[in-house]
């Protein structure tokens, strides 16, 4: 296999390893995807009328339905469930060991599978993010096994690592970690991310072009502000993620990032006394009234060809 090192049989047998728990992740997230929507399912919608008219009416009523949870056969999920694969994915989702990346480090042959391990935590997270989009919070441990999730995961995002952080890591973390917030949410479930930790995710967006990584800070900071809005003495906090919101969603050229930025908005300001304080003293109902035109604007010049299924369901919500 093109996979393996020709040489050194210990270095071959490694790297299999690896290119095998890759590979046993990667089949993992299609059996939890496999039972998404065909393609069929949306043909058309995504050959509907292509005329003048503004996206959002372009769209079907029905689209709601794209953000509904996936389903798994009772066969499926008893496996999950009986050989401890939730939690064997998650140990899977830490760096490297430090050891043993020193060890590729210094010599020439073995440095190859330092990528290798990078690939396979990357593909464990992203399968972390399709069990906890298919596992109820009982099958996934309960309340507390959550909870401890949640903080093994910021311990993950806002490590200090010797290396800069790639586009595939951080949109792998990102969405797991939003995937995680949003069915805790959906429990009300006490979430443990500081204000700091908070403002570090802020800036991540802030900074990173990656549209997708953009994307789940987006929603990881919306569902953070939702759940912040119905605690007590939360205006401050709440001030500084619409504030974040508003200025993606008015500054940035991607009309799906913007979109995420106003969807999120209407969740963290929905209702609640501290959410009107913070939407009051930011200007909130006068900043969206100038977003108005110019997102609408961009909604009829852009085809919705470009766009995802639950891209166009959250823009036809906007």
């Amino acid at each position: 296999s093109s996979d393996l090192p020709p040489k050194n049989e210990e270095v071959r047998q490694a790297s299999a390893l690896l290119v095998a728990q890759k590979t046993a992740l990667e089949i993992l997230v299609n059996v939890c995807s496999s039972e998404d929507p065909s393609d069929d399912e949306w043909e058309e919608l995504s050959s509907s009328d292509e005329s003048d008219m503004s996206m959002e009416n372009a769209l079907s009523v029905d689209s709601g339905q794209l953000l509904s949870p996936l389903c798994l056969s009772a066969e499926v999920r008893s496996a999950l469930i009986n050989h401890l694969i939730p939690k064997k994915v998650v140990e899977k989702t830490s760096f490297p060991n430090r050891m043993a990346v020193d060890i590729c480090v210094k010599d020439p042959s073995w440095k190859p599978l330092i990528w290798k391990m990078h690939t396979v935590q990357y593909r464990a997270l992203t399968c972390l993010h399709s069990i906890l989009s298919v596992l109820d919070v009982e099958c996934l441990g309960g309340t507390s096994a959550l909870q401890s999730l949640a903080q093994h995961l910021a311990s993950i995002l806002f490590s200090q690592t010797d290396y800069p952080k790639s586009d595939e890591f951080m949109e792998a973390i990102t969405c797991a970690v939003r995937t995680l917030l949003q069915t805790m949410a959906s429990q009300n479930i006490s979430q443990c991310m500081s204000p700091e930790q908070l403002m570090s995710i802020r800036d991540v967006g802030i900074h990173c072009s990656n549209i997708n990584v953009k994307i789940n800070v987006i929603g990881i900071v919306g569902i953070t502000g939702s759940m912040l809005a119905k605690e007590a003495d939360s205006a401050e906090i709440l001030k500084m993620i619409g504030a974040f919101l508003l200025d993606v969603a008015t500054n940035d050229p991607s009309l799906v990032v913007a979109g995420e930025a106003l969807d999120a908005i209407f969740d963290v300001f929905a209702d609640g006394r501290e959410s009107e304080k913070a939407a009051s003293e930011i200007k909130l109902c006068q900043m969206l009234k100038n977003v108005q035109p110019v997102f609408r604007m961009k909604m009829r010049k852009e085809s919705k060809g470009k766009y995802s299924k639950d891209q166009l369901c959250v823009l036809d919500n906007v």
